[in-house]
């Protein structure tokens, strides 16, 4: 099943990977940015900031181990864990990346089970293949003993530097990056000050747009060959046909959009709007992906609810503290009433602290986004007419009174047992 309308709240690496883990808006689980130098508070940011606010405690691994899963994660776990034996609670087999500085292809440690191991320089020590290789002996291994698992699988690729894989490195030479119509947008007089004093893009930030793209997309070869083993280990251990596989990512990234020359966390589609692939037991059988016979859903589909969605599937509830909702009705063609809003929100860094409602129609075409910035700034676009965010069509004279009063709920909110009528999920769904 293909998903058009998923998202991310808070588009950075380790926001997002912490609300996958813990099934919570950022304002909820207390993980604002990468590190605590990323923003104005020094406790708000990276893996610190997830152990110190208790996350480490509960979320999808110690939930799913305690419901008898082997677990295992393999790649980058959160930025900011480092040069460490530390293993978190909840993982059986845990074969984490360190993710502080440069990240590194080749010549690098792991922490693998506890042991800091590390692979060196030759072929064979590439990062995402050694990923790949110890996933499949996960899966092999966990299904020998007949037991039920789950694999996080994060690879570093197409993380900077981007190295491909030896046999990757001229696989698209000359590959340009994408030319939507919003890149080095020529009017930018109603953008956010800090947008407009961006200058048009030189000729020299054009030719480095271009070479990163390349490079990005040939590091990404073997991530499609990772995927790739995937399957097939778990077909060799004939477990795909009872195994659910997503395949999504944590944030965007900008290619001269705007003006924006790379990077991201910002509240544009190119920052917050995400690839989401499922497979598994009675979803879209019997077609590739690509073809138009596949299943797709228009459903508006967020970080939050991988953490439901994952305790659903294994057969349990999920913990009262979730902020999203389970895709389980989604997947397996039963769902009806659906949210038709999101909250995006992020820390200061490339702009003043922000946050933002984005919705859609009944039919689940885009319909508007709106943002407030601590700064004052706002910004409003009319997705269904201008999917490129191109216009701002804030009226300071007519705001939008509908998402202002949405948007305050949701940039509060928090799933309650007590009070249910003041959970996100409420708040999603309409005033």
């Amino acid at each position: 099943m293909g998903f058009r309308n998923a998202f991310v709240s808070n588009a950075l690496c380790c926001p997002t990977r912490a609300t996958i883990m813990r099934g919570q808006y950022s304002h909820n689980n207390g993980v604002w940015s990468n590190s605590s130098t990323d923003s104005s508070s020094t406790t708000s940011g990276g893996w610190q900031a997830y152990k110190q606010n208790g996350n480490e405690k509960d979320n999808a691994a110690t939930r799913l181990d305690a419901l008898g899963y082997r677990t295992g994660l393999f790649g980058k776990y959160l930025n900011g864990y480092t040069d460490t034996t530390f293993k978190p609670p909840g993982w059986d087999r845990w074969f984490a990346a360190f993710t502080e500085g440069p990240y590194h292809y080749f010549d690098y440690d792991v922490n693998d089970n506890g042991t800091i191991r590390h692979y060196g320089t030759s072929a064979s020590d590439y990062s995402t293949d050694v990923l790949s290789a110890r996933t499949d002996q996960f899966i092999g291994y966990s299904a020998s003993l007949g037991k039920p698992f789950f694999a996080y699988v994060a690879p570093l690729a197409p993380h900077e530097p981007s190295t491909p894989a030896p046999r990757d490195a001229h696989d698209y030479d000359g590959e340009k990056a994408p030319r939507l119509p919003s890149f080095d947008e020529a009017g930018i007089s109603d953008k956010p000050p800090w947008i407009q004093k961006l200058p048009r893009l030189s000729s020299s930030q054009i030719a480095a747009i271009d070479g990163r793209h390349e490079k990005r997309v040939e590091s990404l070869q073997a991530v499609d060959d990772l995927v790739a083993g995937v399957v097939n280990a778990l077909n060799d251990a004939n477990a795909l046909g009872n195994t659910y596989i997503f395949f999504t990512s944590d944030n965007g990234w900008h290619h001269g959009e705007h003006r924006i020359a790379n990077e991201k966390w910002r509240p544009y589609e190119e920052d917050v709007h995400m690839p989401l692939l499922v497979r598994g037991p009675a979803v879209a059988a019997g077609c590739e992906v690509g073809d138009l016979r596949c299943r797709t859903t228009s459903k508006l589909v967020l970080d939050t609810d991988y953490l439901s969605t994952f305790t659903d599937l294994a057969g349990a509830q999920g913990p009262p503290y979730v902020d999203g909702r389970t895709l389980e009705p989604v997947l397996h063609g039963s769902a009806t009433s659906w949210r038709d809003a999101i909250l995006l929100e992020a820390a200061a860094h490339y702009s003043p602290a922000y946050g933002g409602i984005r919705t859609i129609t009944t039919g689940g075409f885009p319909k508007r986004k709106y943002v407030e910035y601590s700064s004052g700034a706002k910004e409003l676009y009319d997705l269904g007419t201008d999917a490129n965010e191109l216009t701002n069509a804030y009226n300071s004279t007519a705001p939008p009174s509908d998402l202002v009063s949405r948007l305050e709920a949701l940039r509060t909110c928090a799933a309650d047992a007590v009070f249910p009528e003041v959970t996100c999920r409420v708040a999603e769904d309409g005033p």
